[in-house]
């Protein structure tokens, strides 16, 4: 019994156990302080985080002209060229328009070839009229001149070596000369209005060569409306969210389907304190979560100038009520540079944690 005590109260051996307890206790503690300080030193230099998604462009693909689809030719999730046809809309009433405006075409462009003729002839017929008129005036002017005289001369000599016969034929011949010549007077008024005449047959040939230009234009609107029945992908890509098919009737600007680029990078939300280092051009290595297998390397291609809440739909008002600061996340876009497999495909909004190795 005095044995069991004295091994239980034994000084040496507690002094022991206390002491391999203090000294357990330092190593895990001295352990921790290595562990952390090593994960200090490895990090110190670099900003990750899990805020982060592949981007790209995705062009929404929509008919300019409306109608009813009579061909489609790609599927869902089908990579296209540049130019490649997706889709036709029924050509048949665009085919009759474009006919009609070239027939438009074709009378106004007629009328407008014989203004012009018009023209040419009246620079010829209009100098010559005022010529013919001048002419004719003097002409008058002669015969009144000469009419007049042999009235006075009726008149004047003695009524027995003429006739009241010869005297009444003098006056009525002075008269009708008298009403040529207001006649000549006239006609030269009319004829002085060459420039007059001119200019309006030059009107004419503006007013059909502005005919002849709508027409044109009308024209070419038909054919570019039946050229856009058929539409064509304007770059390369995958085709995504599909919702056309044969038979569908389409207006202008209905969204029937996306194209995903092959460009691809990533917008990774830093948060703001994130970024006293970061500039464009740093190293970036980049994990996606649905491959794990797949190692890509970026960098820092730009920072976006603006947080994601100030470009919300509806953006914080800090100066009204009580203000709450929290931090903020800018989106940062990362280039891919490296490692990409055209194997696996990477669809736009994937996971993906990125760190920014910082210069």
């Amino acid at each position: 019994m005095a044995e069991s005590e004295n091994g239980r109260n034994n000084p040496m051996r507690d002094t022991r156990r206390g002491l391999f307890s203090r000294l357990v206790i330092i190593g895990l503690v001295a352990v921790i302080i290595v562990g952390a300080g090593s994960y200090w030193f490895l990090t110190r230099n670099t900003e990750s985080t899990d805020d982060a998604f592949t981007d790209g462009h995705a062009i929404m693909i929509a008919p300019k002209v409306s109608g009813y689809v009579v061909k489609l030719a790609v599927g869902d999730n089908q990579l296209l060229q540049a130019g490649d046809t997706i889709l036709e809309i029924d050509p048949a009433d665009y085919r009759i328009a474009r006919n009609r405006a070239t027939a438009n075409l074709g009378i106004v462009e007629a009328q407008l070839a014989s203004a012009k003729q018009d023209l040419e002839i009246a620079k010829v017929r209009f100098p010559a009229d005022l010529a013919s008129a001048e002419a004719d005036r003097q002409a008058a002017e002669a015969t009144a001149k000469r009419a007049d005289a042999d009235f006075g001369r009726q008149t004047k000599v003695d009524i027995r070596a003429t006739t009241e016969q010869q005297v009444d034929m003098a006056r009525e011949g002075a008269k009708r000369a008298e009403a040529a010549l207001a006649d000549a007077d006239a006609r030269l008024r009319i004829a002085r209005a060459v420039p007059q005449n001119i200019a309006m047959a030059e009107a004419k040939v503006a007013q059909w060569e502005a005919q002849a230009a709508l027409a044109r234009a009308d024209l070419a609107k038909a054919e570019l409306d039946l050229k856009n029945t058929v539409v064509v992908a304007p770059e390369a890509g995958w085709v995504t969210k599909r919702n056309v098919e044969v038979g569908t009737y389409l207006q202008p600007g209905t969204m029937v389907m996306s194209l995903v680029s092959p460009q691809v990078w990533v917008t990774a939300n830093f948060k703001e304190s994130q970024l006293k280092r970061m500039r464009p051009g740093e190293r970036v290595d980049i994990a996606v979560d649905a491959y794990p297998q797949l190692k890509l390397v970026g960098k820092v291609d730009s920072i976006q100038m603006g947080t994601g809440a100030r470009f919300s739909a509806f953006p914080a008002e800090n100066a009204t009520g009580n203000f709450v600061k929290i931090v903020q996340r800018l989106p940062v876009k990362i280039v891919i540079t490296e490692g990409l497999d055209p194997n696996v495909p990477l669809p736009l909004g994937l996971s993906v944690d990125p760190s920014v190795t910082l210069e």
